[in-house]
């Protein structure tokens, strides 16, 4: 394929990653303002958040084959289609049940185009043979912090019906512009494939899954931190270290800032040092900066924590996805997605248990523990991953 058309399907892949950041963090933005209009319970609306969750999860492990049989282009404006008409959805809901409803289909889109353009990513790479991947993820970590910081200014001018009508329009135009060029131009097919009747997984068998849910692991224990952060990185500087409000609301920003900056570092990074040791100093130092954010006894300590943790964390998620791709093509990255986005979910809810077993400080520890279990199975499985 020429150079140009590989670089045309970057730029339209790299418009897809931050599209769905800017979605997605547009709409979790607005849900108190949904909370108040469907008159939920913060019980009630914890439930109807689990469509999301359910329907990403659900979709997720089915996406795989929906790309091995159309292809990873067709599936993946089909979804960006759908996430963008189903955002809008929420403000129309006025009960809880009816909101749980609309984000089972908001989270089907949004798990779905995760598997699609993750499988379009990792044949680009192959076929390339540029570890690129982090600078995807960097691209929806910017298109996540355009539309949260959106999302903040217009809060209190904008009602959630105009802004999610607003997302909705964004994301289709940008479907339409970055759609046409990913259906014109056929999967990259690496040189070391082209001889081959089936360009598929490259292996399969046993080993080949086992390696697969291995990558899926390392994924679940970086996204645990990021899910938790996300949740608890605020309380935590407010409760236990009594910083105003407002600096607590920096500490997330700190978090993804200093991710952001990772992943568009990244392909220098896997270029200098290779795949295993960028996952394995990336999980040591994830691991150290969040003992820090967790334990350090002041504000500013705990903040460069929480940045050192963000650097580390940064590209482990993006190898691991790409890696499980290149061995099991789509179902691969459907697997590891899945693990990774369990993670996700898994963190908030297993810190807030810890939380009241222990303490806050305590719990937030768990997140350095994964980091760390993350370079442990990096650094174990470094010579079967490189076969």
């Amino acid at each position: 394929m020429p150079d140009r058309s590989l670089t045309r399907l970057r730029i339209a892949l790299t418009a897809f990653f931050a599209l769905d950041g800017f979605v997605f963090a547009g709409w979790v933005v607005r849900i108190p303002a949904i909370k108040e209009q469907t008159g939920a319970s913060a019980t009630a609306l914890g439930l109807a958040l689990l469509g999301v969750s359910a329907g990403a999860v659900v979709t997720m492990t089915l996406t795989g084959r929906l790309c091995r049989r159309y292809g990873s282009h067709p599936v993946t404006v089909a979804c960006a289609v759908l996430l963008s008409l189903s955002v809008a959805l929420p403000p129309l809901t006025h009960s809880a049940p009816a909101l749980a409803a609309v984000l089972l289909v908001f989270g089907a889109a949004y798990g779905g185009i995760n598997v699609a353009f993750n499988s379009a990513a990792v044949d680009l790479v192959a076929a390339l043979r540029r570890p690129i991947m982090p600078t995807f993820h960097a691209a929806f970590s910017l298109g996540g912090m355009i539309g949260a910081g959106l999302g903040g200014l217009v809060a209190g001018s904008v009602s959630p019906t105009r802004h999610l009508l607003g997302l909705t329009v964004i994301g289709l135009l940008v479907t339409a512009a970055a759609g046409r060029t990913l259906l014109r131009i056929e999967p990259p097919v690496p040189a070391e494939q082209t001889d081959r009747e089936d360009p598929g997984p490259r292996r399969s068998g046993p080993g080949t899954r086992g390696l697969v849910v291995v990558f899926g692991l390392i994924a679940l224990c970086t996204a645990y931190g990021e899910g938790a952060l996300a949740d608890w990185g605020a309380l935590h500087l407010e409760q236990d270290l009594h910083a105003h409000p407002g600096v607590a609301a920096a500490g997330y920003s700190c978090f993804a800032l200093a991710m952001t900056l990772g992943r568009l570092s990244g392909t220098a990074l896997l270029e200098r040092l290779g795949r295993t040791p960028t996952v394995v100093a990336g999980g040591a130092t994830a691991a150290v900066g969040m003992l820090l954010g967790s334990l350090a006894p002041s504000v500013w300590a705990a903040l460069l924590g929480f940045a050192i943790t963000g650097l580390g964390l940064a590209n482990i998620f993006p190898v691991a996805v790409e890696r499980a791709g290149a061995l099991a093509g789509p179902s691969g990255v459907a697997v590891a997605s899945t693990l990774g986005y369990g993670g996700m979910l898994l963190g908030p809810p297993a810190i807030g248990f810890m939380a009241d077993w222990y303490s806050l400080p305590t719990a937030l520890t768990s997140v350095a523990v994964l980091a760390a279990l993350a370079a442990g199975i990096g650094f174990a499985t470094r010579r079967a991953a490189a076969g």
